[in-house]
């Protein structure tokens, strides 16, 4: 299956770079990071906060196939409708210190889209740690599914 997602992690780097277009208009894609009921959808979690402004905050919790409990949050630092969020990304109860994301939104045409992502890390290291997780496959598959809700006949 093609990889319609791409993830740059250059040496040396605390960043990643991924880009997906899809063929979406701008404002779905939009609001597929900004509603909580697609939110939930698409990521497969709990949304318990969602609050899309500046210093707003987010909170999303999941469970795993043991019955564990895993959480995740932030701060939305950044919010301008159709066109950017910046906000910090912490998952709970793990060694990874939180880290700032860079969401940019962008129209191709009217029918399609383009998300690019600035992911920054604390360290090389621990991007690199990241990416040995199923990292590449988990956000390829949410960005399919992303896709997938608003491909749907209604």
């Amino acid at each position: 299956m093609e990889q319609k997602t791409r993830i740059h992690a250059e040496d040396g780097k605390q960043e990643l770079l991924i880009t997906r277009d899809f063929a979406l208009p701008l404002p779905l894609l939009f609001t597929a990071y900004t509603d909580p009921e697609i939110v939930a959808q698409w990521m497969g979690t709990r949304v318990l906060t969602l609050d899309n402004r500046v210093h707003g905050s987010w909170r999303f919790e999941t469970t795993d196939p043991k019955g564990n409990k895993h959480g995740f949050n932030g701060v939305i630092h950044e919010f301008e409708t159709n066109r950017k969020i910046t906000r910090t990304f912490e998952m709970e109860n793990t060694p990874f210190s939180p880290w700032i994301e860079y969401l940019e939104f962008e129209s191709l045409d009217g029918d399609t889209s383009r998300l690019t992502m600035q992911p920054v890390y604390r360290s090389v290291e621990q991007r690199d740690r990241l990416l040995q997780l199923p990292f590449a496959q988990g956000i390829q598959m949410a960005h399919n599914r992303i896709q997938e809700i608003f491909s749907k006949p209604k």
